[in-house]
C-alpha cells in the first residue's frame, strides 16, 4: 500500500523522468513536461487528457510520446479542464528575465482538493507575486540540479518560503547523463542542504486531502518505464 493512502478522492503521481510527471485522479490525467528519449526512458502506454509544457526545450516537450487526445497548455493563463483548475504563471529560465534561456511557466494545479505546483526549469528566486501564488501548496515539484536551473541551496530557500507539505525534487543528475543531456548535480546535494537523510525512492505517490502529512516530507519518485 503506498504511503499516505486513505479512502476518499485520491491523486496518484508518477515520475516520467527528468521533470516529467503524470498526475491522475478518477476523472482526469495530466502530464507535465514529458521528456524525450534522450533525457529519460520512454513512458510506454501513458495517455493524458491534459499536457502542460513549462518551456519548449528538448527534454520537456515530447508531446508525441503521450497518447490520447490531450489538450496542450504551453503558457500563462487560467484553465479549467475535466475538474482540474490550472493556473499557469510566467517566470524565467535564468536570472536575466529570459535573455539567456527564455521563459518558463510555473503550473499550479488544483485537483481533488489538493494543490500541486510544478516550477518547471525555474532559473531565479521566486518574486513576491509568484510567492503569493505558490505559498502553502500541498505538493511542490522543484528543480534541484543547478547549472541550467536553480541549485540545491536556492531550492531549499524556496521550500522554506513556500512551506509545502510534500516536496518532490526533479531535474537532477544521477549516473551517466543520457545523450544530449547536460550534467546536473545529484539529488543528494539537496538532502544535504536540507539537513535530512536521503529518502528511499518509491514508484508512485498516492495522496488524498486527509492524508497530507503534518510535517513536510521529501519524496523521491522512480521514473516509470
Amino acid at each position: 500500500m503506498p504511503p499516505f493512502w486513505f479512502e476518499g478522492a485520491s491523486v496518484e503521481i508518477n515520475s516520467l523522468g527528468h521533470s516529467g510527471f503524470r498526475i491522475r485522479s478518477k476523472d482526469v490525467t495530466l502530464v507535465l513536461d514529458p521528456p524525450s528519449p534522450e533525457f529519460a526512458a520512454p513512458a510506454k502506454g501513458v495517455n493524458a487528457d491534459i499536457i502542460c509544457i513549462t518551456h519548449d526545450h528538448p527534454g520537456h516537450n515530447h508531446v508525441r510520446g503521450i497518447g490520447g487526445q490531450p489538450r496542450i497548455i504551453r503558457g500563462p493563463g487560467e484553465y479549467e479542464i475535466g475538474g482540474a483548475l490550472i493556473t499557469a504563471l510566467r517566470s524565467f529560465h535564468d536570472t536575466k528575465h529570459g535573455e539567456e534561456r527564455g521563459g518558463n511557466t510555473i503550473y499550479v494545479i488544483h485537483l481533488e482538493d489538493i494543490t500541486i505546483a510544478h516550477l518547471g526549469d525555474l532559473g531565479h528566486p521566486l518574486t513576491s507575486a509568484l510567492k503569493q501564488e505558490v505559498v502553502g501548496v500541498d505538493i511542490l515539484m522543484i528543480p534541484v540540479g543547478g547549472h541550467s536551473t536553480i541549485d540545491a541551496k536556492l531550492a531549499a530557500d524556496i521550500v522554506s518560503d513556500v512551506e509545502p507539505s510534500i516536496i518532490i525534487p526533479m531535474h537532477y543528475g544521477g549516473g551517466s547523463p543520457r545523450q544530449g543531456q547536460e550534467p546536473l548535480d545529484p539529488v543528494e546535494g539537496f538532502f544535504q542542504v536540507m539537513g535530512i537523510a536521503p529518502a528511499e525512492p518509491q514508484t508512485k505517490l498516492v495522496v488524498t486531502r486527509t492524508s497530507i502529512p503534518a510535517q513536510a516530507q521529501v519524496i523521491i519518485l522512480t521514473p516509470r518505464g
